[in-house]
């Protein structure tokens, strides 16, 4: 499957089970939102000052994970 950004505004529906716009789950979208959350009030609390540094360095970490991830399952 494909990750597909929202869209926003007026392309985002929530009827039935998916967006209109970006044709994700509402569930999935929802699920995303809580990480970003997540992300959100722990960088907060350490009250960091780069948060772009923290975010590419997060980012980072997750795609090396999931390429390990996929590796040890195929």
């Amino acid at each position: 499957m494909k990750f597909n950004p929202c869209k926003g505004g007026a392309f985002c529906t929530d009827v039935g089970t998916h967006c209109a716009g970006c044709g994700r789950s509402h569930v999935e979208i929802a699920e995303t939102k809580a990480l970003v959350k997540g992300l959100v009030e722990f960088v907060q609390k350490q009250d960091y000052d780069n948060v772009e540094e923290f975010a590419a360095a997060v980012s980072a970490s997750l795609i090396k994970k999931v390429h390990e991830a996929r590796a040890l399952n195929s």
